[in-house]
């Protein structure tokens, strides 16, 4: 269901009306028939993915409940007529049991999601080693299409299955519960990527309507709106063709493409979370936030705690933690104590769990080379920054730099910005090396344009680049505020109602006017192709 189209206000309004009409307790079941119908409009035989996703997951953490609970009360019931031994050896053939079966629900679940999404790049990696042998390469005739949130809703359903084996808390008995978690269309497409506890507290808890959580929540959905159809689609259009003809631009032409495009998804994905975010507020839902105004960050790992914070979240839990702890690795990182130093050795066991991280997260963004290749590059700039951090402390204080003051706190933002916006565009513009053929057009390129047009080519219509040039600045000032309280609260406090409404009204205005006639250029939200 196409988000940017009346359709889906009208399944929002009736949805809302439904929600807070029937008995408290069945509001949970009207969130569920929605979240089902939502993904049965994106294809009915998508919807055997997401089942046997609910499936898998709500029989594994059964099974593995069911273990440990049976080995509590045996422990319980011999602890006076058995051994030490003997109870660790119990202890030892459940745990086995209990992780047969959490691996066997990974492997399903994560083997799915890696056959939709890497399977024809894999095939296509091993043809091109045997074809380098002269052997015939493999006729790769599946046409796989990849189900829509597959990776965002593998990604939260398996950190519950986790967390569940962890003993962070009990498996859920009610399967409707498991499926609506997997399924709540909000969050499907593009996350946040929540883990059980927090988001089923907020699903399952009774919801009263008010005016307040209507009010606040319409009004981050106008915003959302606003980011998405005003300045990401209307700059779709721009990077698109800068990305496309890059090797005919000048170099600061297709720099200013570049920053465009930082402007552009930070503009799509935030726009996505502020809809979402604002329609699950409007029936008394509070989303895991997924943004805290990330290009304020003053280093590129602040950035990525900032960007996509749910994500980042879910791979420090499991994947960073459980690999920096992991016994070789902290065996890795004494032998780095004693041969290189203890500073640097210090830093071994974090360093190779980055280095499995930010791997990953390019696997996950994408399968190719390219999106490898910038999760490498992010992990570099990470790891060197955390091998260096005496070095730099040590360099400032040389130097005299006050780490507080405006001046420094303002260029580490700048060249934070600067970095991400470079890595940004290096899968974006097609393949790896079309990516370094972008850069080399901007460092290499020193042509001067002598106007406008030879500026920026690109650009045939002056009205909407400058609706986008307000409305990259109307963010701009909104993040500033909101670093001090939410921008609903500020226009409460310092404007009347009549004020506010001529506010919303304007938006919707600009909306209509730049928004709708761009809509066909952002070909949907950038995240749902993640």
């Amino acid at each position: 269901m196409d988000l940017l189209t009346l359709g889906f206000l009208l399944f929002c309004i009736v949805l809302v009306i439904v929600y807070y009409l029937v008995p408290k307790a069945m509001q949970w079941w009207i969130l569920l028939a929605a979240s089902l119908y939502f993904y049965a409009m994106s294809g009915i035989k998508n919807m055997i993915y997401v089942l046997i996703t609910a499936l898998s997951t709500y029989a594994a953490t059964r099974m593995i409940q069911s273990l440990t609970d049976r080995q509590k009360e045996w422990i319980k019931a011999n602890k006076k007529t058995t051994s030490k031994e003997e109870r660790a050896a119990y202890k030892a053939h459940i745990q086995a049991k209990r992780r047969a079966i959490l691996v066997a629900a990974l492997l399903l679940n994560f083997g799915i999601l890696c056959t939709f999404k890497y399977l024809h790049f894999l095939i296509a990696q091993v043809n091109t080693v045997i074809s380098s042998f002269g052997a015939s390469p493999i006729n790769d005739t599946l046409k796989l299409i990849i189900p829509l949130g597959i990776s965002f809703y593998t990604f939260q359903t398996m950190g519950y299955l986790v967390d569940v084996y962890w003993n962070k808390y009990p498996a859920e008995k009610n399967f409707g519960r498991v499926l609506l978690f997997v399924s709540f269309f909000p969050q499907m497409t593009q996350g946040p990527i929540s883990n059980y506890k927090d988001l089923t507290t907020e699903l399952f808890k009774e919801h009263t309507f008010t005016y307040h959580h209507f009010s606040w929540g319409a009004q981050r959905m106008f915003w959302g709106f606003f980011k998405k159809m005003v300045v990401a689609n209307v700059l779709s259009a721009y990077v698109q063709d800068v990305f496309a003809n890059y090797a005919s631009y000048s170099g600061i032409t297709t720099l200013i493409g570049a920053f465009m495009y930082s402007v552009q998804i930070y503009a799509d994905f935030s726009g996505y979370m502020d809809m979402m975010c604002g329609f699950c507020e409007v029936l008394d839902i509070r989303l895991t936030e997924n943004f805290e105004r990330p290009y304020f960050s003053k280093s590129i790992a602040e950035y990525w705690r900032r960007w996509h914070s749910s994500l980042g979240a879910w791979f420090k839990t499991y994947i960073y933690y459980p690999m920096a702890m992991v016994k070789w690795n902290q065996k890795l990182g004494r032998w780095a104590k004693q041969k290189l130093g203890k500073t640097f050795g210090q830093t071994v066991p974090a360093s190779v769990a980055l280095v499995v991280v930010w791997l990953t997260t390019g696997l996950w963004h994408g399968a190719s080379w390219a999106y490898i290749a910038w999760g490498g590059v992010n992990g570099i700039f990470i790891i060197v920054s955390l091998w260096m951090e005496t070095v730099y402390a040590s360099w400032k204080q040389k130097l005299g730099i006050n780490e507080a003051s405006w001046g420094w706190r303002a260029f580490q933002t700048i060249r934070t910005f600067i970095l991400v916006t470079f890595i940004k565009v290096l899968p974006e513009v097609g393949t790896l090396s079309d990516g370094f053929g972008l850069w080399k057009q901007i460092f290499t390129n020193h042509t001067i344009p002598r106007s406008f047009h030879a500026l920026l080519p690109f650009v045939d219509k002056k009205m909407p680049l400058l609706a986008v040039m307000i409305g990259t600045i109307l963010i701009f000032v909104t993040s500033l505020i909101q670093r001090r309280q939410p921008i609903r609260q500020w226009l409460e406090d310092h404007t009347n109602y009549a004020v506010r409404v001529l506010i919303f009204a304007v938006l919707f205005i600009v909306i209509v006017y730049f928004g709708y006639p761009a809509s066909g250029n952002g070909g949907g939200f950038m995240y749902e192709q993640f």
